[in-house]
């Protein structure tokens, strides 16, 4: 199933074998606990209205993508508050880049020497969002 992300008119198709590793991390409850004068434990619960972190984590033996891709999504990442549609699993999610954990990594699968560096060249990304 195709792992797209679109923003504004422009969809891009990310490589398919990327790993959404914190699916399972995340609780839509937010719970604090606090204790009264009296010592009574005093639990606060609620259900969060957005904020879910999505990473999609390549790795160097499965999921590769081109310079390109990687060149294209460091553009998007620069504007911020960007608003994108990240389809994933066959469910549409809006997303924006969750700048505090590192947006966007690209590391190269071969080392390049300066100057040989081509936008075909393959990349292993790692995408990191926030569900809005």
């Amino acid at each position: 199933m195709a792992i797209t992300l679109t923003q504004a008119a422009t969809t891009l198709t990310l490589p398919d074998a990327l790993d959404w590793t914190d699916e399972f991390t995340w609780s839509p409850v937010q719970q604090t606990k606090t204790y009264t004068t009296t010592g009574a434990l005093l639990i606060e619960e609620s259900t969060r209205q957005a904020g879910r972190p999505i990473t999609l984590q390549g790795s160097a033996d499965s999921t590769w993508c081109t310079r390109e891709l990687v060149i294209t999504l460091h553009a998007w990442s620069a504007t911020p508050g960007a608003a994108m549609t990240l389809v994933l699993r066959g469910t549409s999610r809006q997303v924006t880049f969750d700048h505090e954990r590192g947006a966007l990594e690209g590391l190269s699968v071969l080392f390049y020497a300066d100057g040989s560096v081509a936008d075909t060249d393959y990349y292993v990304p790692t995408l990191r969002f926030l569900e809005l």
